[in-house]
Formats: structure tokens, C-alpha cells, sequence
């Protein structure tokens, strides 16, 4: 595998991917510690009481940005590991993998500082259209085995 120049590319940019995640899912509990907006009871009794044992828009926020991630990373991650099985140029699959991160990345950003829209739902739609083709690409190979 780690002659599979396609893979290697995969693994880089999933791992930004990944990377990324990790830094959003570090802001959303930063963001918890500053409005003290706990979804535990411990954590709120542990950070002043009670009354923290609350949902605040921010913290909500940051967790949408996250699930959304999960909602799209995730398919990415299976989508780009059969895709690399393909043999597919190692240009076009770099280019399918740059696009969806940083769609990805832009997406985050968007959500994360309110930017105008549609900065987001472009975003996100672009980062949907490798995956689109990588799916493609997979059913079309697979369609003869089926």
C-alpha cells in the first residue's frame, strides 16, 4: 500500500481531515469553558454549579460544525480508501482529495465565524462533488462483480 501513490495522497489528506476534526471537537470545549454551558450535570457542578447544566447557541454551533463533519468525513474516508483501490490517475485522484479538504476546511471556517452566506453552502457543495465522483467511479467498477 504504501507504494500506492494514490493511497499515500489519501492518507495525507484524510489525516488533515482528521486533524481537523479534533481541532473543531477542541473548540467546541473551549467554547463550553468560556460560556460555561456543560451537557453534564458533573461538569456543570465541577465548574460552578447546577445551573451551567445548559445548551448555549455557540456551544451548538461548534457541535453542528462537527456533526456536519462526521455527516460528510466519514463517507469520504470509505469513499476515498475503495477509490484508491481503483487505479485511478494519481493527478485526478490528488485533485478529488485536495477539493473535498478543502471544501472541507472552508466549510468548518464558515460555520465556525458566522462568514456570510452562501460561503458555506458553497463550500459544501463543492467538497461534495469529488465524492460524487468517486462513488460514480466505484459503482461503474463494481457493476460487472454485481
Amino acid at each position: 500500500m504504501m507504494e500506492n501513490k494514490v493511497f499515500m495522497s489519501f492518507m495525507f489528506y484524510s489525516t488533515i481531515l482528521i486533524l481537523k476534526m479534533y481541532v473543531v471537537a477542541i473548540i467546541t470545549g473551549q467554547v463550553r469553558l468560556r460560556k460555561k454551558a456543560f451537557a453534564n450535570p458533573e461538569d456543570a457542578l465541577r465548574n460552578g454549579g447546577l445551573q451551567y447544566y445548559r445548551e448555549d447557541p455557540d456551544v451548538e454551533r461548534c457541535r453542528r460544525a462537527h456533526r456536519n463533519d462526521m455527516e460528510n468525513i466519514f463517507p469520504f474516508l470509505f469513499l476515498g480508501a475503495v477509490y484508491s483501490l481503483l487505479d485511478p490517475s494519481p493527478t485526478v485522484a490528488r485533485i478529488h482529495f485536495f477539493i473535498f479538504c478543502v471544501g472541507r476546511i472552508v466549510h468548518t471556517v464558515a460555520y465556525l465565524l458566522r462568514l456570510k452566506a452562501p460561503t458555506r453552502s458553497v463550500a459544501y457543495s463543492v467538497a461534495q462533488l469529488p465524492c460524487f465522483s468517486m462513488a460514480l467511479q466505484i459503482l461503474v467498477a463494481a457493476i460487472p462483480y454485481w
